[in-house]
Parts: C-alpha cells; sequence; structure tokens
C-alpha cells in the first residue's frame, strides 16, 4: 500500500493485515491473539466463561497483548499514511460516485477512504486467516482499490514472471524468511544492505 500503483494480474494477491509477532519460536499471528482474548472477555461478561477459559486468560502476558495491540495499531497507522501520502497522492477528482463525479478530492476524503480500507483489511473476521490471499477480483470490487490489472499486457506479464521466479529462487536457495528488495539494495537479515 505504499506504492503509487497496485499491479496485479488475475493469478496476483495480497494478503489482509495481520502483524507477524516472533513469540520466541515462530512468528504468530497478532489478531489471532487480540481476538481469541477478546472472544474469553465477551464471554466472562455474558457469564459463559468456561474455568478452563478462564485459567487460560488469566495466564495471558499483558505485557504482551498490549504489544500485539500497538503492533495492529502501528500496521493500520502506516497503511492510512502510506494510502494517503503515495497510493491516492493523484487521486484529485472524484471518478466513481455519481454524487460527487467530477468534484475535487479532499485531503478528509482522502484520509476516510484510508481508514476505511484499512479497517476492512485489518478485520479477520472477514479474511478469517493471515494467509489467505485476496485476489484482483475482491480488491476492486469489495475493498474498492484501484489495481492496475496487467492480465492482457502479455511482454509486461512475461517480464514480472521472470522476476518473480528469479527472487523466488533467490528466498528459496538462500532460506530467507524475509527479503527486501529496493532500487538500491537486496537485503535479507543475514546480511547488510548493499
Amino acid at each position: 500500500m505504499s506504492g503509487d500503483k497496485i499491479f496485479m494480474d488475475y493469478t496476483s494477491s495480497l494478503g489482509p493485515i495481520d502483524p507477524q509477532i516472533y513469540n520466541g519460536k515462530i512468528w504468530v499471528p497478532a489478531l489471532g491473539y487480540l481476538d481469541r482474548v477478546e472472544r474469553m472477555i465477551q464471554k466472562s461478561l455474558d457469564g459463559d466463561l468456561s474455568e478452563a477459559e478462564l485459567v487460560i486468560l488469566q495466564n495471558q502476558d499483558l505485557a504482551l497483548l498490549s504489544q500485539y495491540e500497538q503492533a495492529k495499531n502501528l500496521t493500520i497507522t502506516l497503511l492510512k499514511k502510506w494510502l494517503v501520502e503515495y497510493k491516492f497522492k493523484d487521486w484529485i477528482m472524484h471518478e466513481t460516485n455519481p454524487e460527487k463525479q467530477g468534484q475535487p478530492v479532499t485531503l478528509d476524503e482522502k484520509q476516510a477512504r484510508a481508514e476505511e480500507i484499512a479497517t476492512l483489511l485489518s478485520n479477520n473476521k472477514i479474511w478469517h486467516s493471515h494467509g489467505r490471499m485476496i485476489g484482483i477480483g475482491t480488491l476492486t470490487e469489495i475493498v474498492r482499490l484501484r489495481i492496475e490489472d496487467f492480465s492482457t499486457q502479455v511482454e509486461l506479464r512475461r517480464k514480472i514472471s521472470a522476476y518473480n521466479s528469479l527472487i523466488t529462487d533467490y528466498i528459496a536457495k538462500n532460506k530467507n524468511e524475509f527479503f527486501l528488495h529496493s532500487r538500491c539494495y537486496f537485503w535479507h537479515p543475514a546480511e547488510q544492505p548493499r
């Protein structure tokens, strides 16, 4: 969401927002923990909490739960900032809303739209899993994001596919969990930027 444009074809996908937190052993979805605790608190308020759930709830590390909430809030804050600053930077006039068509887009409208998208993409009650991939159809029809669809652009698809294969092979060969490629360098945790 920090790009000026999002390029996808029919095989592309984005994931929902769900910050992953390292628990000392593995990376875990923060929202899953927060949702589970929220459900147990609601069950407690409804007088429906089992003894087993009470024990689980009592054993929660409040500092860790706070870290999960902070990660969630940071993720949403960054998404909103990036959408307004980059993705919406060229959104000058309303194009799709019949009531506002042709009228200038205000900063408040960009911020409200970014909030709407961030709320939707961070709602794992809709997506159910961080691993759930969201395709171009869902992004354009439900999330209502403008996507640059290159499905019919044969040469661009070929180049993107070749780049994807190269990067995927590099990541697999080096057993990287994280990898970043910018204009300036390749980076993964085992090496310094170059």
